[in-house]
């Protein structure tokens, strides 16, 4: 239907997640037109994602240096460390504004039933960080899943003994949900995480 220059544009969009036939489509359509500057501008973007962000050599965010912004930051405290799963997790909590600590990304989390074992996400790695780096307390911020659950009960494990707090993100009823819509699952958290209020 589309010449084949076309067709391969739209072949490329639908490699993106959420990205279907039809939106892939109005995505390489829109590129037709766009200005040339526009055009150099995205390819460059594209191309150097790939050839200029490499991860943090100490908490494995995205970056441009050996070093992400976040490491680098002298005003950010040291002995707070919050370990998320992957590098866009860092951006909701800096996007929230309140967390003045540093990260930890596993890349990954414990899924014996697909082959992926404490040793291939960046456990070693955050074990060596809390004994070297006088950490103080650990948020542990993973989703409540069961992956989540098990790579967080692993860490918990490996940190027994070491004078470190361990600490979990709470999960459960976000504020101003309907009670009616709420899954079983996280209704069971939300119970189990319970406050006390007086």
């Amino acid at each position: 239907m589309y010449p084949k220059t076309i067709n391969n544009l739209i072949e490329c969009f639908k490699k993106f997640p959420g990205i279907g036939e039809k939106t892939a489509e109005r995505l390489a359509l829109s590129c037709l037109e766009m200005d040339d500057e526009t055009i150099e501008t995205f390819s460059k973007s594209l191309k150097d994602s790939k050839t200029k962000i490499k991860k943090c050599k100490i908490c494995g965010n995205l970056s441009e240096e050996d070093e992400c912004s976040i490491c680098k930051d002298p005003s950010r405290d040291k002995h707070l460390l919050c370990v998320v799963e992957e590098s866009k997790n860092i951006i909701l909590f800096e996007k929230i504004g309140t967390f003045n600590g540093v990260y930890h990304v596993l890349n990954g989390l414990i899924s014996p039933l697909d082959g992926i074992n404490p040793e291939d996400i960046n456990i070693a790695s955050l074990i060596k960080r809390i004994e070297t780096d006088e950490i103080k307390e650990v948020i542990l911020a993973v989703k409540p899943t069961v992956e989540g659950e098990t790579t967080a009960l692993y860490i918990k494990k490996m940190l027994e003994g070491k004078p470190v707090i361990i600490s979990k993100i709470a999960h459960g009823i976000p504020i101003g949900a309907d009670m009616d819509y709420i899954d079983s699952l996280t209704l069971e958290i939300a119970l189990s995480e319970r406050s006390q209020i007086s």
